[in-house]
């Protein structure tokens, strides 16, 4: 028996500013959604059109901001211009922490849910 990963989800206050924030941040673009009495779930593809997929989940009811702890849980992404990379995500003021020495930064989406960017 193998597992394979199929997607992380994350819950989001503002679906829309959501998947503009990926979009322009890491070229993340909409595959595919669903639509649920009470949610709507959008899949979220990076450009390299890897198996695995980034799960947008957004309650409707939901108006308070989600309470991420010590936010210990994050994403990674590799890029093929880290430089490049780094100055968009500085321009955009995303970024929420670096340890460039070691060759990685975070950036932070509008929900508070932090991304590793690394070099490829």
């Amino acid at each position: 028996m193998k597992f394979t990963f199929a997607h992380n989800n994350i819950n989001v206050l503002d679906l829309e500013r959501s998947i503009a924030f990926y979009q322009e941040a890491l070229g993340f673009h909409e595959d595919h959604r669903m639509e649920i009495p009470n949610a709507t779930l959008v899949y979220l593809q990076d450009e390299a059109k890897t198996p695995h997929l980034l799960e947008l989940t957004w309650l409707k009811d939901r108006k308070e901001p989600y309470n991420l702890g010590e936010n210990e849980i994050h994403l990674a992404v590799t890029t093929d211009d880290f430089d490049a990379a780094h100055e968009k995500h500085k321009a955009m003021g995303c970024i929420c922490y670096e340890n460039l020495p070691l060759g990685v930064y975070f950036i932070v989406d509008p929900d508070g849910y932090w991304t590793e960017i690394l070099p490829a």
